[in-house]
């Protein structure tokens, strides 16, 4: 009985080994649609949205699509359009949206990066005469 018991527990320590062991996994609803070629493969995330704070390009890791501004409308879509082609997101700096879970990407958005801005032309230098 003391056996079988070292046995099943030493099959469990070796099984959770062997899971932790095989690298992360992304859950998403629709498992029938890759991640794209600039996320990690095979890697658990505990995010829903990756956000490219360059670009203002959000990527829903769920529903597997991107989320970028267009006139004022958030817009899913499922590949970037054409003026978006020419940057890479393998090499872009990207964010874990780690604190948001919901549907309403424009809410957080409005809440955590309205003092985000994509470049420094709202700084203001002090001349000398």
């Amino acid at each position: 009985m003391k056996k079988r018991n070292y046995a099943i527990a030493l099959l469990i320590i070796i099984s959770a080994l062997a899971v932790q062991s095989c690298g992360p996994i992304v859950i998403s609803s629709r498992p029938d649609i890759p991640p794209p070629p600039w996320f990690y493969p095979n890697r658990v995330e505990n995010v829903r949205y990756v956000y490219f704070p360059e670009f203002m390009i959000y990527y829903d890791l769920t529903l597997r699509n991107y989320i970028y501004r267009n006139n004022n409308v958030w817009v899913r879509v499922n590949v970037l359009p054409p003026r978006y082609r020419t940057i890479n997101l393998n090499r872009s700096r990207f964010v874990r949206v780690k604190t948001y879970r919901g549907d309403n990407i424009s809410k957080y958005h409005r809440e955590n990066n309205t003092t985000r801005r994509r470049t420094n032309t709202s700084s203001t230098r002090s001349r000398r005469n």
